[in-house]
This record gives structure tokens, C-alpha cells and sequence, in this order.
């Protein structure tokens, strides 16, 4: 008998109806994106409908292999725990079903370009007599118990502030984690730049979204030589909803994206997006062989490009760092008369 295959979204759920409606939204984008399955989607807690119900619909219309993936950024104690609890015991309540889970959105090039994106419209509806050197980044993360998903929002904020060139950035969290919103906005306030652009690296609207802007209101209220601008969250851009759909994807390919899959070398990061096809040679074979004891050793890798490092005295050719001429970039370190 051929097997049926579903999917089912697993959202975190919010009492916030805005948040529920957006969430119900984006399970339709990744609908759309897969119409050679039926797509179900369900919250673990505060909204309905539940995973349970989801599940129901795939299973009672016959389909007995469930691809399931978390409606969530990174992978906290929801992701890790709560959801794939949910679906185990699911699992182990009906005979021959088979449920498999996939990975949560994560650090993915797709969301960096979204989350630049979503700045770039913000900065779009500002006076233009602020330099991005002089404008710091703030990402706003929701906060986790988990500092793994912690770091990631630091991650994001780096590779939003290189690829777009800002003078600066920080992160910041809406709860549970430190620095907290206000404080960091604060300091942030501090460091002497003439505008910070604000944004909730959040998938939807909610309690904390709102804080995030009322938040930024009340700094900027006490800063007004400051300009503050309030970014739109993620939402449903077209490349969340794409990278969903490569989530699900990857379930029935057995694919486990390791950092190669950030590589400039093989897709568009932001910033970087002229690198994208570049031929890669390895800037290590001057030293090849020199070590401690002179013998030589290979090192492994289960990918075949080879990144280039600049911190060797050696010449050799790079492609053109996008913003290299940024005053607290790479010119800085260079002596004087060097």
C-alpha cells in the first residue's frame, strides 16, 4: 500500500488574535508552496486550533506518514521538548502512523534576507541625512532559557549589521534573558550614533511585539537628539514561507544543512550576494606541511569548498569586501604609514 504524506505546522500559539490570524497566514504560504500535500497546522497552547486537531484532520483523511516542522525561529525548550512530546505520544496512540519532525527555521540565509528586507522598508520611510555608519542595529529576540537559541539572535543581528553596513550592533531580548529591552536600548542610546533602527526579529505580532515598540518609544522620548525607527517584524515575507517549505523538504531528503549551508560562495548572503559562483581555491597551501614537528596531516571535511581567511601575511587575491572603506572596518587596524 503507498503511504500518504501530510504536513502539520506546529506554532507556539498566543492570546493575541493578531497573532493567531498571522500564524493561520503563514500556514497557508507554505500550503501554497506544497500543494502535492495537504497542509494542517495546530498551537500547543493559549489558541485553537490544537496539534491534536491538526493531526486528526491528516490522519482521518488517510494519511499515515506526517511531516511535521516547528513554527518557530529557533530551537528552544518548544522546539526541542514540548512539540516533539506532543507528536510522540500522538505517534504512539495510532498504530502505523508515522510522524517525523523536522528542524525549526534557524540560521538560514532566506531569513536574513527577509529580516533585511523588513529593515531595508523601515530605513526606506527615513529622512536620508543619517549615514548607515551613524545607525546602530538593535535586534530584538523573544528570550529563551536556552542560551543556544540566545546566541542565534546575536548571530542574526551580526550578519544583518555586515551585510547591510551599519555603524553598529547590539541584541536584545523581550523576556526571560539578558540585556532586556529598555537596558539595552539604553546603552544602546550611549554610544553616540544619530539613529537605531529597532527590529523584533519575531515571526509574529503579540504582548511582546508591542512592548518591543512601546519600549523603543520611551527611550526615544528620553534621547530626542536620536532618531529611533521601529522595523516591522518577519511575518509572512515570501522567503519565510520558502524556507518552511525547504524545511518540510528536507524531512524526505534526510538532509541536514551543516554551516556550508550559510556559505557566500553558494547562496545570497546579504551583502555578499556578488560572491554568490565565485571560484574557490584554498589560501592555505602556501603553509601547507608547516606545522609543530614538520610532519604534514590532512584535515576533513564533508564539503568540498574551502574559505578564504585574511589574517595572513602572505599576498593573495580576495574578491572586494563589500564595505570595506566603513570607518570601523578593516582600514582602521592598518598602521599609519603602513
Amino acid at each position: 500500500m503507498t503511504e500518504k504524506i501530510g504536513v502539520m505546522v506546529c506554532g507556539h500559539g498566543s492570546r493575541d488574535a493578531g497573532a493567531v490570524s498571522e500564524f493561520a497566514s503563514v500556514a497557508e504560504g507554505i500550503a501554497a508552496r506544497l500543494p502535492q500535500y495537504q497542509v494542517e497546522s495546530g498551537f500547543l497552547e493559549f489558541a485553537t486550533p490544537i496539534i491534536r486537531d491538526g493531526l486528526d484532520k491528516l490522519r482521518e483523511n488517510g494519511h499515515d506518514n506526517i511531516l511535521a516542522v516547528p513554527g518557530m525561529l529557533f530551537a528552544a525548550g518548544h522546539a526541542k521538548n514540548d512539540i516533539p512530546s506532543v507528536l510522540n505520544r500522538y505517534a504512539a496512540e495510532h498504530d502505523g502512523l508515522i510522524i517525523s519532525y523536522g528542524r525549526e527555521l534557524g540560521i538560514d540565509l532566506k531569513m536574513i534576507r527577509a529580516a533585511g528586507e523588513r529593515i531595508k522598508e523601515a530605513l526606506a520611510t527615513a529622512k536620508d541625512d543619517v549615514a548607515m555608519h551613524e545607525t546602530i542595529l538593535v535586534v530584538v529576540g523573544r528570550g529563551a532559557s536556552d542560551p543556544d537559541a540566545n546566541s542565534n539572535v546575536t548571530k542574526v543581528m551580526r550578519l544583518l549589521w555586515e551585510g547591510l553596513g551599519f555603524g553598529w550592533g547590539e541584541t536584545v531580548y523581550s523576556g526571560v534573558t539578558f540585556p532586556l529591552v529598555e537596558p539595552g536600548l539604553e546603552h544602546a542610546a550611549r554610544l553616540g550614533y544619530k539613529r537605531i533602527v529597532v527590529f523584533p526579529y519575531f515571526l509574529f505580532t503579540g504582548v511582546l511585539v508591542n512592548r518591543i515598540y512601546d519600549y523603543t518609544d520611551k527611550v526615544a522620548a528620553a534621547h530626542p537628539d536620536i532618531e529611533f525607527i521601529k522595523a516591522p517584524y518577519l511575518n509572512d515575507h515570501p522567503l519565510v514561507l520558502d524556507c518552511f517549505a525547504d524545511r518540510v523538504e528536507e524531512i524526505l531528503n534526510g538532509q541536514n544543512n551543516m554551516n556550508c549551508g550559510m556559505c557566500k560562495y553558494r547562496e545570497q548572503a546579504l551583502g555578499f550576494e556578488d560572491e554568490v559562483g565565485l571560484k574557490q581555491e584554498s589560501h592555505h597551501h602556501h603553509v601547507e606541511g608547516i606545522g609543530t614537528g614538520g610532519h604534514t596531516h590532512d584535515h576533513g571535511h564533508d564539503h568540498s569548498h574551502h574559505h578564504g581567511h585574511d589574517d595572513h601575511s602572505h599576498d593573495h587575491a580576495h574578491h572586494p569586501y563589500p564595505h570595506a572603506d566603513h570607518p570601523l572596518g578593516p582600514v582602521s587596524m592598518k598602521k599609519s604609514g603602513s
